[in-house]
């Protein structure tokens, strides 16, 4: 959990940010791959955000993070770890701390695999989740995602908003994809303005990149970005 330096003398109520991999966003001593130092990030900028980072199951991080099954690596169970998010964790989390529990305060992210599941958990649940960061959306990892995004009923999600990011050497496939699903979801849309999008020159699958994407990102969710 971070929460920021006023909450010990506010009364106000805060908005919310579900983080996927926890093990990788505030020690490097938790991470094999390094940290995103999200507690320093925010302590920087002064934003009044909480943050509640979920840690994966190490080998059941696939079966939880991916929404439809892999021919190959299989997975699949997402809707189950959504449920936990759902059901369990943030109505503990809005019991125990000042957290503003409305959509438009209530957010979800994540990198990779973890990107992927914050795109569906918002789909799935436009009425919970408003904004979404989606660091390198693992869209390969099955069609039928696209076809979810294809099947939504437009202006089901017309105040949420989306910040993707990927960086252009992480494979051949992850930036197109990403603009592939623009294309689907932009569609859906009321306004391109529900969309923040961009490819990282350089940019390469990992922490270093994700991490220094965050300050952005969170500012984007606190509506603070230039």
């Amino acid at each position: 959990m971070y929460v920021p330096e006023s909450y010990k003398t506010s009364t106000k109520k805060y908005p919310v940010l579900y983080l996927q991999d926890a093990q990788n966003l505030f020690d490097a001593s938790t991470s094999y791959v390094g940290e995103w130092k999200v507690d320093e990030v925010l302590d920087s900028l002064k934003l009044e955000l909480i943050v509640v980072a979920i840690e994966h199951g190490n080998e059941k991080r696939i079966d939880e993070l991916t929404p439809y099954p892999h021919p190959e690596y299989k997975g699949g169970e997402a809707n189950s770890y959504l449920n936990f998010i759902l059901k369990t964790l943030k109505p503990k989390v809005d019991s125990l701390y000042s957290t503003s529990p409305a959509v438009e305060n209530t957010f979800i992210g994540g990198s990779s695999l973890g990107g992927l599941f914050s795109y569906y958990a918002t789909l799935k649940h436009p009425d919970v989740f408003g904004k979404a960061i989606i660091f390198s959306p693992s869209f390969w990892y099955s069609e039928q995602i696209f076809n979810l995004t294809e099947s939504i009923v437009e202006n089901s999600i017309f105040e949420n908003q989306f910040y993707f990011r990927a960086g252009e050497k992480e494979s051949e496939t992850m930036v197109p994809m990403m603009y592939k699903m623009n294309d689907i979801l932009s569609s859906k849309l009321s306004s391109n303005a529900q969309i923040n999008i961009a490819s990282i020159p350089n940019g390469e699958h990992n922490e270093a990149l994700w991490a220094g994407l965050f300050a952005d990102a969170a500012l984007w969710l606190m509506n603070l970005e230039d």
